[in-house]
């Protein structure tokens, strides 16, 4: 018998297409994967990113060659970090012979935390993302995003109750489009430095005690949350467009209060 390797295979998705009709993002989506990632403290984390990797399709070519993503996925390399993952997203657009294309990289993202009295550390995951697009005759563009959750407590509240104040979780989420690096752990800080409290993944009855008080000395409307973590965003030049929003968990609603604020440099 004729070994398989000496068997002529056509390649039916690099033949002509004759519709005239490039295709903007072709490619994989959905795909889980184990990834290696290097923190800001140079430590390797483990997670799994749920990825997507697309490129744009000329009009005459019938279609790309969908195994190339995962090849590309499957090459021996170190730790992802901001550098490396671009370098695997202009390796992505040479390999399928590409001048414009996506890649999204999702996924949790742990950091030990030490409680604020006792020191205790426990881990808390963030979900992040990171996106590497290309236009065609355009530079990348790299956007990472981060959700953060925190503690709100309510102005109104506070001044208007002889005692105690309502207060929740809170999620905000940061998306900033990078001129430079810019680590995970910075937006994550930005945003927890700016709420009323961050929160722990454990905390003993002295750490509870100082969160509690914290937030109270410290109350934030959404919008107060919104607003000043754009103002430490908009002062980093590192950063070319950014936005913020805030989504809190009401404590005294069966409703969440929001709020959104983006911008950029022209």
């Amino acid at each position: 018998m004729n070994a398989p390797e000496k068997f002529f295979l056509p390649d039916v998705q690099a033949g002509r297409d004759h519709r005239a009709l490039a295709i903007q993002h072709v490619g994989v989506r959905g795909l889980r994967y184990p990834l290696s990632l290097r923190g800001a403290d140079g430590t390797i984390r483990h997670t799994v990113a749920m990825v997507e990797m697309t490129v744009g399709l000329a009009h005459d070519v019938k279609g790309t060659h969908m195994s190339r993503f995962v090849e590309l996925l499957e090459a021996e390399r170190d730790a992802l970090d901001f550098v490396t993952m671009g370098e695997m997203f202009m390796e992505m657009l040479e390999r399928l012979e590409s001048d414009s294309g996506r890649m999204v990289l999702a996924f949790p993202y742990f950091m030990r935390k030490a409680a604020p009295v006792s020191g205790v550390e426990s881990r808390l995951d963030f979900d992040v993302s990171y996106v590497f697009e290309k236009l065609a005759g355009a530079p990348v563009a790299v956007s990472l995003s981060v959700v953060a959750p925190v503690t709100s407590l309510c102005p109104c509240s506070k001044k208007i109750s002889d005692y105690g104040a309502h207060n929740q979780r809170s999620s905000i989420t940061v998306t900033a489009r990078l001129l430079a690096p810019v680590a995970i752990e910075e937006l994550v800080r930005m945003a927890e430095e700016e709420a009323s409290c961050e929160v722990f993944g454990l905390l003993k009855r002295p750490d509870e005690k100082w969160v509690t008080e914290r937030a109270y000395d410290n109350p934030k409307f959404v919008e107060d949350l919104v607003r000043d973590v754009a103002l430490r965003l908009a002062q980093d030049e590192r950063i070319e467009r950014w936005s913020v929003a805030s989504e809190n968990f009401e404590s005294i609603h069966n409703h969440s209060a929001y709020a959104l604020i983006e911008d950029g440099r022209a």
